[in-house]
């Protein structure tokens, strides 16, 4: 996330700084965040924080602190408050989930009111053009390491919809080559069962094979797993090969085409709740706009009162 200077230095603790770099890190790796959204952000979340000195910075916080801080923001344009709301629940949940902070002061904040933005799509095509591209290379006599790892990653982001860090820090012993899943720790510590469809566990058991017994990682680079960081890269990587403009692709965006596809076979959306790991419905909803076309088709054809615009008045 690029840096802005720091004319509030004094003001800010260091350990605040740290959170935010942290949360930044994870917005650029995971999300793919333009980089005016992370300007953004990290302003909001700076300025919070010199707001917050006396009581604690942004990691000392507590509730009442937080509403306080955003009863100030009352006169803000609505798109500012929504983004500056947006900012702390993020930063918040991130620091939660991520065992940075004990607990989310900000659970109580009122919801940004402003319409959530629909998510970045490709197509059938684009998603065939990215596999086959990745699957020539892992296929060839001179495939290395990493192109198996490619086709192995490509397919839990988008065979099986896992977000980046579940992808990233998958532990080897979630994946048994005789199971159509895979046991997920998702946001939250939350297990789940992710899906495994038969091509995804081949390329799996080829990328396991590569990888030392005793490695508690799925993806090790080194000691620890691969960081979310370095996937965001592989995956632009691969974007580029197959012809598609890296700037539309992240593991995020593989993500939502795995939803978005489901969607237009057929899958129903709690099933679709279940697999991406979403504690709340209202989350997946947000899937259904890519599906409008097939839902218009389906109301024409199902609906009792369909075909009354054809049928002749009686005499």
């Amino acid at each position: 996330m690029p840096r802005r200077p720091r004319d509030s230095e004094a003001h800010i603790a260091d350990a605040d700084h740290a959170l935010i770099d942290r949360f930044a890190e994870m917005l650029a790796a995971d999300r793919g965040a333009a980089r005016n959204t992370l300007l953004a952000y990290r302003r909001d979340l700076e300025q919070a924080a010199e707001a917050l000195a006396r009581s604690g910075g942004l990691g000392g916080a507590d509730a009442d602190a937080l509403r306080t801080l955003v009863a100030g923001w009352s006169d803000l344009a609505a798109s500012s408050l929504s983004r500056k709301l947006s900012a702390l629940r993020g930063f918040y949940r991130f620091c939660e989930e991520e065992g940075l902070l004990a607990a989310d002061p900000s659970a109580s904040l009122a919801r940004p009111t402003t319409r959530r933005p629909l998510p970045r799509l490709l197509d059938r095509g684009e998603m065939e053009a990215l596999f086959v591209t990745a699957e020539a290379r892992a296929a060839s006599q001179e495939a290395s390491d990493a192109d198996v790892r490619l086709v192995a990653l490509l397919e839990l982001l988008y065979g099986s919809g896992l977000r980046a860090s579940e992808a990233a820090g998958l532990p080897r012993a979630a994946f048994s080559s005789d199971r159509p899943y895979l046991i997920v720790r998702g946001k939250g510590d939350k297990e789940r069962l992710a899906p495994l469809s038969d091509r995804a566990r081949r390329a799996l058991a080829r990328w396991a094979a590569r990888v030392p017994r005793d490695q508690p990682h799925m993806f090790p680079v080194g000691a620890k797993p691969i960081s979310r960081h370095r996937l965001f890269q592989l995956v632009r990587e691969a974007a580029a090969a197959a012809g598609i403009d890296p700037a539309r692709v992240s593991p995020h965006v593989l993500r939502h085409a795995f939803a978005t596809h489901l969607l237009e076979g057929g899958a129903d959306l709690r099933a679709l709740q279940t697999m991406l790991g979403h504690a709340d419905i209202a989350t997946t909803e947000i899937y259904t706009h890519v599906d409008s076309r097939r839902l218009v088709e389906l109301v024409n054809a199902r609906h009792p009162l369909a075909g009354a615009a054809r049928r002749k008045p009686r005499d």
